[in-house]
Order: C-alpha cells, then sequence, then structure tokens
C-alpha cells in the first residue's frame, strides 16, 4: 500500500456512477471539471439491475395530484409533501432528459407514445419503461453520454475512503475552526494500483447507493455497502429515518442465483403470489387477498410482511409467483430478459410459478438534503439512495426511486453550477493520505468472519420484524464487531473490503438506533413491543458529534 504525494483538483467530485451521478455529471456545465468515482466496473451499480422504470405523470388521464396522493398513501404518513411535490412536478422534465439522452423507452403498440405498466401502490399506468430492463438501457444510455463529455473524467475502481472538510482539516493542524464546515475534497483507494489517492474539490456529491448489503439476502449488488451514508456522517451530515429499510417482496430463491430480483411489473401485469399446492388449492392458495384488499398491487411493505408472516406460519422457505394464467406471447414480450434468464435455471415462467423470497432492496432513510441534494456540510451532496429527501416516507413507492435520483441530481447541478459562478471557493492546503507503518492483513479470514456475523445479525434481528430485545441485541453485537474492526483498521493496510466493513458496521448501528427510537410500527418499520402507529408521524434524526480528523 502506497500513498500519492499528488493532489489533483476538480470542481466536481461525484462519487458513484449510478443514475444520480451520471445525471448529475451529464448536467453540469460543460466548462466546470468533473472526476466520477466508480467503485468497480463503470455500469455495475443498483441503477443497472433496476427492473421496473420510472414513475411519472406522463400519461393524459393521469395527475400531479394523483400521483403525489398514491405516494403519500404508500409512505404511510411519513412522506414530506412539499418533497413528493417537487419530485413529481419534475417528473415529465425527467422522462424528457433520458428521451434526450437517447434513453429508447419501450412504445405502446397502438399509439406510438410511450407504454406504461403500472406497480405496487400506483392508481394508474405511469410507469415508463424499457421492457423488464430498464435500469440496464438509462446505466448504459447515460454512461455513453458522459463518456462523450470532455470535462468528465471517469476513474473506476476507486473506493472513497472519507470526506475531507474544513473541520476535519482544522483538527489535523491542531488549528481553531474559523469557517462553517465545507467540503474540500475525497481520500480514494485506487484499488488497481494500490495506492490512496487525494482529491481535492469546490464542491462533493456523494450518489453512492444504500447500505442493503448489511443483510443477509438482498437483491443489491455487492457495492450496496453504505459508503456515502457513513462516509456524510463522519464528515458531520445529520441523518434520518433509517429504520425504513424496503424488503423487495419477490427475490428468486434457487441455490444457484444470487441477488436476482423479479420485477415489480410481474405483479403488475396479473401475477399471483402463491402458497404451495395442497389438497384444497392444487395450485396454491392465492393468500394476499385475505390481508388486504389490493392483493398483489398492495405496497411493498405490506406484501413483504404478508410473505414473511406467512413463511413463518407455515414453515416454509418460500413462497410462489405465477403468472402462467397468462397468454405466453404476452409474458415474453413484456418480461424477455427475465423469461430468458429463468430459463437458464430451468423455470419456464410461462408453465412454471416461481419461487421467491423477501429480500433487502432498498433504504428509505439517508442523509439528510433539501431540494438540492445539499447536506448539513457546505458543498458536499447527497444523491440517490444515500439522500433523505423526504420523498419515500415510511415504504418507498414502485419506481420514484429512479425519479428521484434524476430529479434530485439535475437541481444538484443547478445549485453547483450558481455556488459555482457567484463564489468560487478556494481550497485550502489539504495533507495527503498518510501511510503508517501498516502491513497487509496477515488475517483475512477476521474480516470475513465479522462480515457474515454482520449480515446474520442484521438479518434476523433487524430485518422485516423487530423487537426491542433483538434491536438491544443487535446494537451490542454491532459495537463489538466495530471496535473489532476499528483495531483492524489502524494496523494494517486498507483494502476495499475493510473500507466496505467500516461503512457498513456504522450505517448498521444507525439503522438499529433509528430503530429503537421508533415507538411504534408504520411503514417498513414493525416492532412487536410496538405493533401500532403513533397518532403523529415524525422523523427519526440523528445528528453525529463534531467529527474526527480523516
Amino acid at each position: 500500500m502506497t500513498g500519492s504525494d499528488e493532489i489533483t483538483h476538480f470542481d466536481v467530485v461525484i462519487v458513484g456512477g449510478g443514475a444520480a451521478g451520471l445525471t448529475l455529471a451529464l448536467s453540469l456545465p460543460k466548462h466546470l471539471s468533473v472526476a466520477m468515482l466508480m467503485k468497480d466496473e463503470p455500469l455495475e451499480s443498483s441503477t443497472y439491475y433496476a427492473q421496473g422504470g420510472v414513475a411519472a405523470v406522463w400519461a393524459q388521464d393521469d395527475t400531479v395530484d394523483e400521483h403525489i396522493a398514491d405516494t403519500l398513501i404508500a409512505g404511510a404518513g411519513l412522506c414530506h409533501e412539499e418533497a413528493v411535490r417537487f419530485t413529481v412536478e419534475h417528473s415529465r422534465e425527467a422522462i424528457e432528459f433520458l428521451l434526450a439522452q437517447g434513453v429508447k423507452f419501450t412504445l405502446d403498440e397502438n399509439s406510438d407514445d410511450l407504454h406504461l405498466t403500472q406497480e405496487g401502490g400506483h392508481s394508474r399506468r405511469r410507469i415508463a419503461h424499457v421492457a423488464d430492463a430498464t435500469g440496464r438501457a438509462v446505466a448504459t444510455t447515460l454512461l455513453e453520454r458522459v463518456r462523450e463529455c470532455q470535462n468528465v473524467t471517469l476513474l473506476d475502481h476507486m473506493v472513497a475512503i472519507d470526506v475531507i472538510t474544513t473541520n476535519s482539516l482544522a483538527q489535523h493542524f491542531d488549528a481553531p475552526f474559523t469557517e462553517p464546515n465545507r467540503a474540500v475534497g475525497v481520500y480514494v483507494l485506487d484499488t488497481k494500483a494500490h495506492r490512496v489517492l487525494t482529491l481535492s474539490a469546490g464542491f462533493v456529491a456523494l450518489a453512492c447507493g444504500g447500505v442493503s448489503k448489511a443483510y443477509l439476502y438482498t437483491s443489491n449488488p455487492d457495492i450496496a455497502t453504505g459508503d456515502g451514508i457513513a462516509m456524510a456522517w463522519r464528515a458531520g451530515c445529520r441523518v434520518a429515518n433509517l429504520e425504513f429499510n424496503q424488503f423487495h417482496p419477490t427475490c428468486l430463491y434457487h441455490p444457484e442465483a444470487r441477488s436476482f430480483l423479479l420485477t415489480e411489473a410481474l405483479r403488475g401485469e396479473g401475477a399471483y403470489l402463491r402458497l404451495p399446492p395442497c389438497d384444497h388449492h392444487p395450485e396454491g392458495e392465492r393468500f394476499m387477498l385475505r390481508f388486504d384488499s389490493r392483493g398483489e398491487l398492495a405496497p411493498r411493505d405490506i406484501v413483504a410482511l404478508t410473505i414473511d408472516f406467512e413463511m413463518k406460519r407455515l414453515g416454509l422457505r418460500h413462497v410462489y409467483l405465477d403468472i402462467t394464467h397468462k397468454d405466453p406471447e404476452f409474458v415474453k414480450a413484456h418480461f424477455p430478459t427475465l423469461y430468458a434468464r429463468l430459463l437458464e435455471f430451468g423455470i419456464d415462467i410461462t408453465q412454471d410459478q416461481i419461487p421467491v423470497v423477501p429480500a433487502a432492496h432498498y433504504t428509505c432513510g439517508g442523509v439528510v438534503v433539501n431540494q438540492q441534494g445539499q447536506t448539513d456540510v457546505l458543498n458536499l451532496y447527497a444523491l440517490g439512495e444515500t439522500s433523505f429527501t423526504g420523498l419515500h416516507g415510511a415504504n418507498r413507492m414502485a419506481s420514484n426511486s429512479l425519479l428521484e435520483c434524476f430529479v434530485y441530481a439535475m437541481s444538484a447541478a443547478t445549485h453547483i453550477r450558481d455556488s459555482h459562478a457567484h463564489a468560487a471557493p478556494s481550497v485550502p492546503m489539504i495533507p495527503t493520505w498518510h501511510i503508517q507503518d501498516n502491513t497487509d492483513q496477515d488475517e483475512a479470514v477476521i474480516l470475513l468472519q465479522n462480515w457474515d456475523e454482520l449480515r446474520h445479525t442484521m438479518w434476523h434481528y433487524v430485518g422485516i420484524v423487530r423487537s426491542n430485545k433483538r434491536l438491544h441485541r443487535a446494537l451490542n453485537r454491532i459495537l463489538l464487531l466495530k471496535q473489532e474492526m476499528q483495531d483492524y483498521y489502524d494496523s494494517f493496510a486498507l483494502n476495499k473490503n475493510l473500507i466496505e466493513l467500516r461503512n457498513l458496521l456504522l450505517v448498521s448501528e444507525l439503522i438499529v438506533r433509528c430503530a429503537l427510537r421508533r415507538h411504534e410500527s408504520r411503514g417498513l418499520h414493525y416492532n412487536r413491543d410496538f405493533p401500532q402507529s403513533l397518532p403523529t408521524p415524525a422523523d427519526v434524526v440523528l445528528t453525529p458529534a463534531v467529527p474526527s480528523a480523516v
């Protein structure tokens, strides 16, 4: 492990290469120098794997108020109505932006307009999509446009370590605080060259996704380790509502499948959830209607909780998703990617029911931001799943997440443009990363053990159903793991796994602390000790102490 004595300056550093990061890069003025840091290969992000689509008020019979109303209902009383309105009112602009970039949305064969599908929680068809692989089309297209931007430098296999702030610099130099805390750069591990880079910047944007890899079962790629939330917290930013982790109701249950999500649109197009076949129900009972009149189109929290309840009640390893009653050609036309992929596992969805389980899918809380994506630290922005905008409340409604990425990234770009034009901040002297006499880990099995223990702890104690006893046990174990990790962090050379585990442990602690402060059950948070909702909804907001030097 080495450190670089060079400091590279950019006007803007974007950490993350998903929908939010790519949109921000494309929306910034071309005279600004931009670095986009990608943790893995350029297309490896949660965006790429998103199958559903982008919710937007596009159809003539749809209205902004209806979309807002559906979102508020799904959010179980915790949505910030001004954030919902801001997002929905800019939804058409988001679709127009994507069309302008070259995204080839699926068209309606009867009208040549966008084909819109319906998903859980929506009262109308308003999901623009590219067959059943919207995320792949969006990520691929936007990356192509970013590659054409002369002002953007793409840096892959870069793992951000920490945001550099004026507070952390003041502590490093043992100097008094003379100005409001602001972001001035990022320390980054180049995993190819095995060295730490120092990037200075006038503005830093964290668009790193969520924290679902804290759980044993997840639909997310391996990069979803809460990096942006952890870095923002260490920099001095508040976080909110991290107890609301959405479990996607339908992930494939198969020994050879890894993190394979079955799109919400399957249920939107009429797929049923069934229990295993029995004498009374040879096809398997369609059980959702026993719990909610909306059946399979109930919001995700209700569907996931119901599946979890039935699995525990009957001792099942999974339930089934069934679309075999639909015309086979209809199924193949609407879900070509899914159809082909499941054939690889020996499942023909036109004839076979699909075994499914819930899995951690989306982080509804995050770093507190305003409508411009600004955090509590000046010139530091948080976007997409890293952020808490107030849009999702206690449960994200399907396909609002990609929309949020585009709307807030474009808003942040405008704010950065105006801020840079009015008063381009000078970047203070930044020390390069100090390489201690660390040695390579001689017992990497310790990291693996701690990672596995964390994910099992979060799954069993901080999963779909919780209790105070489980939460306290989880907190005690996480704090012990954090101490073990910190001793390791201080003694050995940095690597990607160590940075990720450090971030996962911190954000897992924040999730548990948020959960312990919510004395009710609401939306995605169900606590057996507080099964009812309180009459007055309120956010849970955590505030860090003065950040330590990085």
